[in-house]
């Protein structure tokens, strides 16, 4: 049975206030699209958890959807900080728990695979031990050493943006690999949105890039130009100029309330915030092919 829908349908009807919610990707497949989809819906008090925030939850705090955040590592990548989340969290407006990178996937892993907890070895971080009370200390069984643990996420709702997928949402990705395999295991509805939607025979043609099987994906969406600021490999290249400009933005609520209005409520879906950036703005992230060497699966 096919899960394809539009990308507002799957907002509507996985996406809830109060929700803990995981917008998945590292560096590219980042998902913008569904992060204005969610403000432009008016979605309130939900916990956002990402490894890196990036700018799709300053957007997201600025449009006032959450209430809390859960992270590991914050800032505008190559830029300096999120200033709408630590003006929240300096503030106190925001309720929020910190993790290092590999605590923050300890925890997805630990979700994913059903444990009560992952042990990780200890860290230079023990600043993160004061003040997470979710960081804690047991006693390993076979050596007595003290090992640092961190409990599972389960995520209410993640969503993973991928290259390509079929109708059932069995989605390939390929690349830089983040936490997205963890993520879409560890909860407990999964939203895709895809660059292509493919036939099932193409997924099956390749079947090692398939990251997410259909039989944990709840919907997906075919989402062209999804993950612009930040890239899709094989697709179309990072807006540097869009990180750079966004720090500038948000010196002021005036400027960054402004473009919410021009750009997610202004537009009605990606499409047309795609087609509002320009022509010139495309052609500048335009990437050449790069084509990797076929791969014999061989035939029986």
């Amino acid at each position: 049975m096919s899960k394809l829908c539009s990308l507002k349908e799957a907002v509507a009807g996985y996406v809830h206030d109060g929700d803990l919610l995981y917008c998945a990707g590292f560096t590219h497949l980042i998902p913008f699209a569904a992060g204005h989809e969610i403000i432009r819906q008016g979605r309130r008090n939900l916990t956002l958890a990402r490894a890196t925030p990036d700018l799709i939850y300053d957007q997201m705090v600025a449009a006032g959807c959450a209430k809390k955040l859960i992270f590991s590592y914050i800032g505008n990548p190559g830029v300096g900080s999120l200033r709408i989340v630590r003006s929240e969290l300096e503030a106190g407006r925001l309720e929020w728990e910190e993790y290092s990178h590999f605590g923050m996937i300890s925890r997805l892993q630990a979700g994913a695979a059903g444990l009560p907890f992952i042990p990780m070895n200890q860290t230079a971080a023990p600043d993160l031990e004061a003040n997470n009370p979710n960081i804690r200390r047991v006693k390993d069984p076979y050596t007595g050493q003290e090992v640092v643990t961190v409990p599972p996420l389960h995520p209410d709702v993640a969503i993973i943006h991928v290259q390509r997928a079929d109708n059932n949402g069995n989605s390939q990705i390929w690349g830089i690999l983040g936490e997205q395999k963890e993520v879409a295991f560890a909860s407990k509805k999964v939203i895709i949105t895809a660059e292509e939607i493919v036939e099932e025979s193409v997924i099956r043609s390749d079947p090692n890039r398939t990251l997410i099987p259909d039989l944990i994906v709840s919907a997906v969406c075919c989402v062209p130009h999804c993950a612009h600021p930040s890239y899709t490999q094989g697709y179309y290249d990072r807006d540097n100029m869009f990180y750079l400009n966004w720090d500038k933005i948000t010196e002021s609520h005036e400027a960054t309330q402004a473009w919410l209005q021009e750009w997610v409520y202004g537009v009605k879906d990606s499409d047309e915030y795609w087609q509002k950036l320009g022509s010139e703005t495309h052609e500048r992230l335009k990437v050449e092919p790069a084509f990797a060497s076929p791969v014999n699966y061989g035939k029986y």
